[in-house]
């Protein structure tokens, strides 16, 4: 049903029918499981004592803010009543005013947003991966994103400045699989927080890959992903302490590739019987065009040192994941001042964000991310059928252009 919804929109389009009833933003929210988002606000409570502005409404004027970057609820109200006789078409009756907006953002509970997105990931993420690299669906990367917050909602790390006044700081723990590029598991803490205690909080199906760098340090969670027959690949800490149990032979083509020494270790110390020891692998790696030194640490002892280094190549993905959403979403200014207003906003930029790499999979022309965002944004309450639009942007708006001029002069050509 839901490849049916899509091709119909990115196939039945005729050169000439690019008006269509419903602006761009409107065909977006239409992806959204209205039915379900009901059922998910019912089981979290998230809709007691409210009566007009319900979760649906909430989401869609988040969205809305988002799209547009909007810096502050004026921003939003103002903006939404400007298209106050759209609003329909968005599935909403009325625009919020910026009291229940701001107290929407502080009772209604985070977390039915996060299973919002959980639900969306679940329905349309099979259309996220790339068909041609299927094993990349076993590969997960963790990692974290600290975001800068200008109030002491959770205070962050450094020096306080000569002003007496340090901003807080909000820390977003992030697993991503690779083949969908998007986060399918997020924990929030603040900037400060020490990133190891979150590993253990991962379950992965069996045969998965996890990547991770050297600041997630739990040697007991280590073992728990090996007798989970998880493979795991990080850097070795400065100061971690290991015992080499075998050293292995690196070929002479390996060692041209980079590779300096491939040997089996015992991680951990021994001054106690409780410390947790973990057997494991280390390669070290330099690479050849930076001159750059790599130690990975892995519990794979099969795989070739190359393609350990490989896989740890992988974990930039994450980076550009972060980079990704940092510059083409409001993440510097937020809408509310509590913890729970900023979760609010990261979730549904997080939402907006797979609605837009769904988009952008299903488009027929290939744009960049940005460009894309950009485009949608500068149209979202433009009348044009978005696939059309994105297909041939200027063909389509002067379509439209035409047509009405058309009509213009029927309409003179038959009057009295």
């Amino acid at each position: 049903m839901i490849t049916l919804c899509l091709r119909q929109h990115k196939f039945t389009m005729s050169k000439s029918n690019f008006f269509t009833g419903q602006p761009i933003f409107s065909q977006l929210i239409n992806f959204l499981p209205k039915e379900k988002i009901q059922r998910i606000s019912k089981e979290h409570h998230a809709d007691r004592y409210c009566k007009k502005f319900n979760t649906y409404h909430h989401l869609v004027t988040i969205m809305y803010s988002v799209l547009n970057k909007c810096d502050g609820l004026r921003e939003i109200t103002t903006g939404l009543l400007g298209w106050e006789q759209r609003l329909t078409h968005l599935g909403m009756t009325n625009h919020p005013r910026r009291s229940t907006l701001s107290d929407a953002n502080t009772r209604r509970p985070a977390e039915v947003f996060e299973a919002i997105y959980l639900a969306l990931l679940q329905k349309y993420g099979q259309f996220l991966p790339d068909s041609r690299n299927k094993k990349a669906s076993q590969i997960y990367i963790f990692d974290s994103t600290s975001i800068s917050l200008f109030q002491e909602v959770l205070r962050a790390a450094g020096l306080t400045p000569a002003n007496g006044k340090q901003k807080g700081g909000i820390k977003v723990h992030t697993l991503m699989r690779s083949d969908q590029d998007v986060p399918c598991f997020i924990k929030y803490s603040s900037a400060v927080a020490n990133d190891s205690s979150f590993l253990k909080e991962i379950k992965l199906p069996k045969k998965s890959v996890l990547l991770f760098d050297r600041g997630y340090n739990d040697y007991r969670t280590f073992n728990s992903l090996t007798n989970e027959n998880v493979t795991w690949v990080t850097l070795r800490r400065v100061r971690a302490v290991y015992e080499v149990v075998e050293e292995r032979e690196v070929s002479e083509v390996h060692q041209k590739a980079g590779v300096v020494s491939d040997q089996v270790i015992t991680l951990g110390h021994n001054h106690q019987k409780n410390n947790p020891r973990v057997k494991s692998r280390l390669v070290i790696f330099i690479e050849k065009s930076t001159g750059k030194r790599f130690e990975f640490i892995t519990n794979n002892l099969k795989k070739s040192p190359l393609t350990i280094a490989a896989l740890y190549q992988r974990r930039w993905q994450i980076e550009v994941l972060f980079k990704r959403l940092k510059q083409n979403y409001p993440l510097r200014y937020f809408n509310g001042d509590s913890e729970n207003a900023i979760k609010i906003q990261i979730w549904c930029v997080l939402i907006v964000d797979l609605l837009l790499k769904i988009i952008k999979r299903q488009a027929a022309k290939k744009w960049a991310f940005s460009n894309l965002v950009s485009m949608i944004r500068l149209h979202l309450m433009t009348y044009i059928d978005l696939f059309a639009f994105l297909k041939s942007p200027e063909k389509a708006l002067l379509s439209i252009i035409k047509n009405k001029q058309n009509r213009q002069n029927n309409l003179t050509l038959f009057s009295p």
